[in-house]
């Protein structure tokens, strides 16, 4: 090295250049043409776990001989390839990034960032040769467990550089969802591989991309490896990785939810063409009012109804029970229990008609809706089958009077079902006017014959009939007619 008037650097000068270094938070390594170290500064030193100058070694290959030197991938940096030889070279390196650690240690220990500064003072050949080193050891430390981090996250996700568009990392949890090896997308640019294509809002997305911002959640057709496609969320987050822009693209997978509610929708459709072919007879209510909110074919066919009668409407509203207290027990029922099997219940049709029924009702969901479905299955033939029996035994043995009071009851019981199934006693406390309407009804009068007899409206008269039943526990003339009988009413 020489002064401006070509004379040799003498000490003094070297050492202004020292007290000049001793100040900087960079590290500085001074060498000459022959490959000699001459000078480092404390920062230089700390970087490289010494404490004095001879321990980074006399020349270039004594400090070869004393550190290791790596890649970022990891790779052996060969020694021609090491930053002082690369001076000594004449190269230039502005920014390079090494992993440095003594020669006896596994793992590195420091990242340093270098770059080279040739000194002369002509513009001729060069005086001194000065390396300069940054250790962003910490910055890679951060970079490394983000990587980790990220690679280790099940979520999907890939990360695109946003200078050039290119993917610079994917984790596996892409990879499984996508069914793409890391190989076939890393260093590959949004237009070799556009994840992008079908997201919606497209021409939104591709300007936020460009400009490094914000992806806001979108559902997106991801396309897969093998030709097919699968449907995500997808979202986009600014971050800086290695000293760049960078785009972090995450990815919710939707397919199972979407195939969930397909195969729900085929199980509602299946569902609904089921209850629209059964050949018994169902009602869907919904809320607390239980209002109706479909019937299917064999319920209209048993009550007379129409859609346009029933839907929307509760049973109060169609009269639809003989018994509204039994209906309400059984609402009860299905708010305690969830439902309930084979109640024996009379329906009344649309003419007002009675219908003999068993029904059961459980709780459902509709298109996510609580419902309770309703089955009502129609045994008025079968019931009058038996009334018809027991009314043919009633023929014969009715001048038995040697027949046990238990025999019949046990006729009295197949007549009316209902009244023995559990039920309390049906109370035999009538009134005059209760008894006085009994005693009509055995003599087979109809509603007008006894509003006549007993100078009272036909509403009056159906009044008393209906308490009647309700305290004797019948729903039908005959059932009276033997209940009287039993008790030697209207003999």
């Amino acid at each position: 090295m020489t002064k401006t008037n070509g004379t040799p650097l003498h000490a003094p000068t070297l050492h202004h250049l020292e007290q000049l270094m001793t100040g900087l938070l960079e590290g500085v390594i001074l060498m000459d043409l022959t490959g000699i170290i001459l000078s480092a500064n404390p920062a230089a030193l700390k970087m490289h776990g010494v404490k004095a100058l001879a321990d980074l070694g006399e020349t270039a290959d004594d400090y070869a001989s004393r550190f290791r030197l790596r890649h970022r991938d990891g790779r052996k940096l060969p020694r021609r390839d090491y930053p002082l030889m690369r001076l000594l070279a004449g190269e230039s390196f502005p920014d390079l990034i090494v992993e440095v650690s003594p020669l006896d240690a596994d793992e590195p220990r420091w990242v340093h960032q270098v770059r080279d500064i040739v000194m002369d003072e002509d513009g001729g050949d060069p005086d001194c040769l000065g390396m300069v080193i940054n250790d962003v050891s910490e910055r890679f430390d951060a970079e490394d467990r983000f990587e980790a981090m990220f690679h280790a996250n099940p979520a999907p996700a890939l990360i695109l550089r946003v200078a050039d568009q290119r993917y610079v990392l994917v984790n596996q949890g892409f990879l499984d969802l996508s069914g793409y090896e890391r190989e076939q997308i890393i260093g590959k640019t949004l237009f070799d591989l556009d994840f992008l294509a079908e997201v919606d809002r497209k021409p939104f997305v591709k300007d936020r991309v460009a400009a490094g911002e914000t992806v806001p959640q979108l559902e997106a057709e991801l396309p897969l490896a093998g030709g097919d496609k699968t449907l995500v969320i997808l979202a986009g987050q600014p971050i800086e990785l290695a000293n760049e822009d960078c785009l972090l693209f995450t990815f919710a997978d939707l397919e199972p939810r979407r195939r969930a509610q397909q195969a729900l929708q085929a199980s509602e459709r299946h569902f609904s063409s089921i209850f629209d072919m059964a050949p018994v007879a169902m009602v869907i209510t919904k809320g607390d009012e239980n209002r109706i909110v479909q019937v299917n074919a064999a319920f209209k066919s048993l009550t007379g109804y129409t859609d346009d009668a029933v839907i929307g409407r509760v049973a109060d509203d169609l009269q639809l029970w003989n018994d509204a207290s039994q209906r309400v027990g059984l609402e009860t029922e299905i708010r305690e229990r969830s439902g309930f099997r084979d109640h024996d219940v009379q329906l009344l049709d649309k003419t007002g008609g009675g219908l003999d029924c068993l029904v059961s009702a459980e709780r459902i969901s509709v298109d996510g809706t609580p419902c309770v479905l309703w089955l009502y299955q129609d045994i008025s033939a079968r019931r009058r089958g038996e009334l018809e029996l027991v009314e043919a035994i009633d023929a014969v043995m009715k001048d038995a009077h040697w027949l046990s009071r238990s025999i019949m009851d046990k006729l009295a019981t197949l007549r009316n079902p209902r009244a023995g199934a559990g039920a309390s006693p049906p109370t035999t406390e009538l009134s005059k006017r209760e008894r006085e309407v009994l005693e009509l009804i055995c003599q087979d009068l109809d509603d007008a014959a006894i509003a006549t007899r007993l100078d009272l409206s036909r509403n009056t008269v159906r009044n008393h009939v209906a308490r009647l039943y309700a305290k004797i526990g019948v729903n039908r003339r005959s059932a009276a007619v033997v209940w009287a009988h039993e008790r030697g009413v209207g003999a």
